[in-house]
């Protein structure tokens, strides 16, 4: 089988989001917009670093950037994560199907010992009033 090349990390969002820090950047950026400094700080990475992700989130379409004065800030593009958060929720309703059938049949099994428990209680008081 061969091996197909991979796909550059600026060729669309799921590429983009395949490295862990870049997620990171943008669940930290979910809730406001950020200079980089403080994305830096916030996540314990070098502010290089911070920025050549934010390029990569930026080229793709995830994150918006505005200028300060001499100040970037930088906010999560809501309408470009869609797609995202669309192909993750196949396996949320997925994930959520399989835990109910997990707990359909946690409570069959619980009915099933309870409803045994009674018959062994009746069994063992039948038996202690035939031995009287």
């Amino acid at each position: 089988m061969a091996l197909m090349p991979r796909a550059a990390t600026t060729s669309d969002a799921f590429n983009a989001v395949a490295q862990p820090w870049r997620r990171e950047i943008l669940s930290y950026l979910a809730l406001r917009e950020r200079p980089v400094g403080d994305i830096a700080a916030g996540l314990g990475l070098a502010q290089p670093s911070v920025s050549k992700h934010l390029r990569v989130l930026r080229d793709v379409g995830l994150v918006r950037v505005r200028r300060n004065g001499r100040q970037m800030l930088y906010r999560t593009n809501a309408e470009a994560i869609r797609p995202l958060h669309e192909w993750a929720g196949t396996f949320e309703r997925f994930w959520r199907y399989q835990l109910a059938r997990v707990k359909e049949r946690a409570e069959e099994k619980e009915k099933m010992k309870r409803a045994d428990r009674i018959s062994n209680t009746r069994r063992n008081h039948d038996l202690d009033r035939t031995e009287h």
